[in-house]
């Protein structure tokens, strides 16, 4: 395998990268980081210690001091720069993240360019970081609000899109005037340095100071150092619902903030008015994508009876056409599975699903042979289910699809609703009145309901995020800035008088 990408990152196959960001420290304990492409050791990254944190937090806190007095043009101004580098190391990281995670080559580099756009977007937003006035029952009186940086941005990722999902985060809250400590997935950490080296050179040419961007490295262990820790007002969150309850529990605890976005257990509804080419593309991507690694992952596709057979047939027909191998070849569609782990848990979910009752109208299974020997591939499978098995309520992170059948337009908004998450949703048709009767509060009850298009991938102009086990959290566009910032209400007196609100007197 070639990995000279590793070398334009700033990244070495002995030691990547270091604990805090800031400068060259070694623990002596090692997160080593293997490929599930082929198995291979990429490198290793020192973890983080608490004393190596506590060093973190206090760069971060008078970087903060800096930061937050600059103006937030300016802050974009940096971003700015920020998008351009990493224009230029597109390939390069795209090339990281495909075969650190597993995802295609393509896949890899759409999430480089997701990066650029969240850069892109977050300079027009340091320029309407908009306050509002208002009209104040006092005379002589103004009263407006205006929105103030939080400080420190804790930032937990996943590793199904390492570095994505930290910038939707991160270059948001920098041009709030925020400054970020981010802990990538153990099962990803050279993404994480790799953007860091990025990062630091953009820093580092504009002056100001390094801590505004941090990383720590480690399990859950050094994640709960941020979730703890009262000096950090706000973390997001990304990962299980699991893991979600118990960030937030923590959190809340010590009256902090948490933005979470969680698991997803993403349904598209088949009309008997669809358009049946769409379904075929938006469920196949949607369910093999990222080999159904991802939170939008397309996980039950619920069909009218009238369509049922006819889906049934072109699903079965189209799945043995997926090419799975090695993702860097861009002629593959879907690479391997994060690690074995990954790979246990989608077999014990195909025997659950078989022990409930489900029958497989495509077999799944573990891939072997020549270019297969890291055991992390599999075969995407469909199952036909009941929404009410166990297994079809929780979310797998795995290429299974489920095939439910339905009656009605309100029984399948039924299925799709009554599961415990609530991320993306989709509807398949072509008559305007289920279309409105999905997007309506009587339908998707999730935080992403689409119309004629699948249930993953997402534009970032949109605020992304769930609700129910999902966590309630929003990223990305739209307003979704306001959760980096706290809020200020004002109020002027410009007369030579003291009048009370609510026309009280109070005189003496």
């Amino acid at each position: 395998m070639n990995t000279d990408f590793l070398a334009k990152l700033g990244l070495s196959a002995t030691n990547a990268g270091t604990s805090t960001g800031l400068e060259s420290t070694d623990s002596g304990n090692y997160i080593e980081s293997y490929s599930p492409v082929d198995g291979q050791l990429i490198g290793k990254v020192s973890e983080t210690t608490p004393e190596e944190y506590e060093v973190v937090i206090q760069k971060a806190q008078e970087a903060f001091k800096v930061w937050r007095t600059i103006p937030a043009p300016k802050r974009g101004e940096i971003v700015r720069q920020y998008g351009e580098a990493l224009r230029k190391h597109k390939d390069a990281l795209g090339r990281l993240v495909s075969y650190e995670m597993g995802k295609s080559l393509q896949e890899g580099w759409g999430e480089v360019q997701e990066m650029i756009d969240i850069c892109d977007f977050a300079v027009g937003l340091s320029r309407q970081l908009y306050g509002l006035t208002m009209h104040s029952e006092r005379p002589s009186h103004r009263m407006y609000e205006q929105w103030h940086p939080l400080g420190i941005v804790g930032i937990i990722s996943a590793f199904n899109f390492p570095v994505a999902v930290w910038s939707w985060n991160s270059m948001i809250a920098l041009i709030c005037g925020d400054v970020c400590v981010w802990k990538a997935s153990e099962k990803t950490p050279l993404c994480s340095v790799a953007c860091q080296n990025i990062l630091h050179e953009v820093l580092k040419a504009n002056d100001v100071p390094e801590g505004i961007s941090c990383i720590i490295n480690g399990d859950y262990r050094v994640g709960e150092m941020m979730t703890k820790d009262t000096r950090i007002p706000l973390v997001s969150a990304t990962g299980s619902s699991r893991m979600g309850k118990i960030v937030g529990a923590t959190v809340a605890q010590r009256l902090g903030r948490s933005l979470l976005e969680l698991g997803g257990n993403n349904a598209i509804i088949v009309s008997e008015n669809a358009d049946l080419q769409l379904v075929l593309t938006g469920a196949v991507f949607g369910a093999v994508g990222t080999a159904g690694q991802r939170c939008t992952t397309t996980r039950r596709l619920i069909v009218h009876e009238s369509m049922y057979d006819t889906v049934k047939e072109k699903l079965a027909a189209a799945y043995p056409q997926i090419r799975i191998g090695n993702p860097l070849d861009e002629n593959n569609h879907m690479g391997p599975l994060i690690d074995k782990d990954a790979v246990n848990n989608y077999l014990n979910s195909i025997e659950k699903a078989k022990a409930e009752g489900g029958k497989f109208l495509v077999e799944g299974g573990v891939l072997e042979g020549k270019g297969y020997e890291s055991g992390c591939y599999v075969k995407p499978c469909i199952a036909e289910v009941k929404n009410g098995y166990s297994i079809v309520q929780h979310e797998t992170f795995a290429p299974i699809l489920y095939l439910i059948k339905y009656s009605s337009l309100e029984e399948a908004v039924q299925l799709q609703n009554d599961v415990p998450q609530g991320l993306s949703s989709s509807i398949m048709t072509t008559n305007l009145r289920e279309a409105e009767y999905f997007l309506s509060a009587a339908g998707s009850d999730c935080g992403i309901a689409n119309v004629n298009i699948g249930t993953s991938g997402a534009e970032i102009g949109g605020a992304f995020g769930g609700e129910k086990e999902t966590g309630g959290g929003r990223e990305s566009g739209s307003d979704a800035w306001k959760a980096y910032m706290r809020r200020q209400t004002n109020t002027i007196n410009y007369s030579t008088e003291l009048p009370l609100a609510q026309g009280i007197k109070f005189d003496f």
